[in-house]
């Protein structure tokens, strides 16, 4: 079992945001991809978010680990490094996630179209919605390869609560 560490950075503009910059690195398994969610939902707990905001996190996240798991990192590959960091601004949170995985194809995040659920349950596409939704429930949305090394970040737009 993998443990993910989380470790706080203070800035100098730490005393305007409610929330310090955190970074959290796992080895790339499903498993690290359940405590990595966990871990990185128990960071946010001071902003307070609502059930609608946490789930939206999660779900996000949840795609974009499963595709570095499934997709970057070869079968013959486990338990490789994959690095989440976020910076909450007022915005909202900035997330980038990297890992030394395969890139990209084309270099470049998919389309993620739509795909058609008004079909029979048997032809229902297996999969296809990751990207979709990761474009449709996050802002900001970009990828480069900085030599061996994939970076998605992305904006996830959150409420604040308190002042920043």
């Amino acid at each position: 079992m993998h443990n993910p560490t989380a470790q706080s950075h203070a800035g100098n503009d730490a005393q305007q945001r409610p929330l310090p910059p955190f970074q959290l690195s796992v080895q790339s398994s499903e498993m690290a991809v359940r405590e990595a969610l966990g871990g990185f939902i128990a960071c946010l707990n001071p902003l307070q978010l609502d059930l609608e905001e946490i789930s939206t996190v999660e779900l996000v996240l949840a795609e974009a680990l499963n595709n570095i798991v499934e997709h970057a990192y070869p079968v013959a590959m486990p338990d490789q490094p994959i690095r989440i960091s976020c910076v909450h601004r007022r915005d909202g949170l900035w997330i980038t996630i990297s890992d030394k995985g395969h890139p990209m194809p084309d270099g470049q995040v998919p389309i993620g179209m739509a795909q058609d659920i008004d079909v029979d349950i048997m032809d229902m596409p297996e999969g296809g919605f990751g990207w979709f939704l990761i474009k449709d429930l996050a802002k900001d949305v970009s990828y480069c390869r900085k030599g061996q090394e994939n970076c998605l970040d992305l904006r996830l737009a959150v409420a604040v609560r308190r002042a920043i």
